[in-house]
């Protein structure tokens, strides 16, 4: 099926494609904010582990959806990789990464 068919049924359908905007910057570090060096964290950036519940990691990350942005947090057990909490928010604010951490205690 050519680009111009699926363009073409789309339309028909009333579908739209995803709409490509400016990325939104979530964090702006001051200038003057000390950074430690790349390797300093108390894992050493090694992510084995040989036993269940001692090592966690966290991330955050956003979504656009159609009624704005969704903003979610993520606790993840490297033993088993399975995700202990999440939490999703509309903000992004410190309840969020502590609901994750408060729901994976």
């Amino acid at each position: 099926m050519g680009c111009c068919t699926v363009g073409w049924l789309m339309r028909e359908l009333g579908l739209e494609g995803v709409i490509h905007g400016q990325r939104r910057r979530t964090t702006v570090p001051a200038p003057s904010a000390p950074r430690p060096p790349n390797g300093s964290c108390r894992v050493g950036r090694d992510f084995a582990d040989s036993w269940p519940d001692q090592l966690w990691v966290a991330d955050m990350t956003n979504v656009r959806t159609w009624s704005g942005w969704a903003y979610g947090a993520f606790v993840l057990n490297v033993f088993s990789g399975v995700i202990v909490g999440w939490q999703v928010a509309s903000h992004m604010r410190t309840e969020l990464p502590l609901g994750a951490m408060g729901i994976a205690l």
